[in-house]
């Protein structure tokens, strides 16, 4: 999937971000002001850039108009004075509807000058985003699928991760725009390539994470204490980054959810969506994730009942009271 100008721009080693500042900056239609999308919009807005925002939320809107933002009526509407389309919306039958339509052939990409640089920070199908990205080709369109890693938090300080699949030359139009709002920009390889790495990213995570919840509890219930054990696994050949950065057992670290009644972070029902996403990929290209598909699992029957709740209460199938 690397390719020989795969890419990592870091805002904090390099002068990219002043850059930006100072030169000429594109008109920005910015589609999808959610929990993610919203500050993502913002930090555009203090970096001076021009943005048209649209969004089914009076209140998203209001918030962007509040911090200098034009509000559009539609999709359309938003672009139709843009270089630049940012979009970050909840799954693949929205991007498809935004800039396909009804028909195929209805939507936003048909409305859009030859030339207009599109970067969907979604997280999709890989299928999805090339089957757009070919229908804007065909048109003249420049099309990235760039979906993010970092969470709200990293939204709001601006540091996330992009994981970008498409052209060199499109990557190239749009890693100044993107470091604004991101600390770490990886250019994966072709149109795709970005949703590719990122369901492997959270498809990992989400085992991880299980799994770390799982000897946690088997410690806990033969009379371990949660923080020596997990001190201890921390220096041994068990570490890993939601043992380390996110544990999935309350007090042990703090300002994480699991010591916020799981409340904040990422949501359990978006890790099953990726992880069903990686299910998915794994079934159209014949690949085996055994254990990917049991992490699948375990999340589908947790989020029955706490679907709103952090990923990271998975803890609660072992141990319901986390949740009290």
């Amino acid at each position: 999937m690397g390719t020989k100008d795969s890419n990592l721009s870091n805002k904090d080693s390099n002068n990219t971000a002043t850059t930006v500042s100072t030169t000429a900056k594109p008109n920005i239609a910015f589609i999808g002001l959610g929990n993610m999308g919203a500050p993502m919009a913002e930090n555009l807005l203090k970096a001076g850039y021009t943005l048209a925002v649209y969004d089914l939320s009076a209140e998203a809107t209001a918030r962007l108009q509040q911090a200098g933002a034009s509000v559009a009526d539609s999709p359309k509407d938003a672009a139709s004075n843009a270089q630049v389309v940012i979009s970050m919306l909840p799954a693949g039958k929205h991007v498809h509807s935004v800039y396909l339509g009804e028909n195929g052939a209805d939507g936003l990409l048909a409305e859009l000058s030859k030339g207009t640089l599109v970067i969907d920070s979604s997280t999709i199908a890989a299928a999805d985003a090339r089957l757009v990205a070919e229908a804007a080709s065909k048109l003249g369109i420049d099309f990235l699928d760039a979906p993010v890693s970092g969470g709200t938090g990293g939204a709001i300080a601006g540091t996330l991760t992009f994981i970008v699949g498409g052209s060199a030359e499109a990557f190239a139009k749009a890693e100044p725009i993107l470091v604004v709002m991101g600390k770490n920009i990886f250019h994966a390889g072709e149109h795709g390539a970005g949703q590719v790495a990122k369901i492997c990213n959270n498809m990992l995570l989400g085992i991880l994470m299980a799994g770390t919840a799982e000897a946690i509890n088997l410690g806990v219930k033969n009379g371990l204490d949660p923080k020596v054990l997990s001190d201890i696994m921390l220096q041994s050949s068990g570490r890993n980054w939601t043992l380390e950065v996110y544990n999935p057992y309350p007090h042990v670290l703090d300002n994480v959810p699991s010591s916020n009644g799981y409340r904040g972070g990422f949501m359990s029902k978006l890790m099953q969506k990726d992880l069903n996403l990686a299910m998915q990929t794994a079934r159209d290209t014949d690949v085996e994730t055994p254990m990917g598909a049991k992490a699948t699992e375990l999340y589908e029957a947790h989020t029955l009942d706490n679907g709103d709740k952090d990923f990271s209460s998975i803890m609660a199938r072992h141990d319901s009271s986390v949740l009290s």
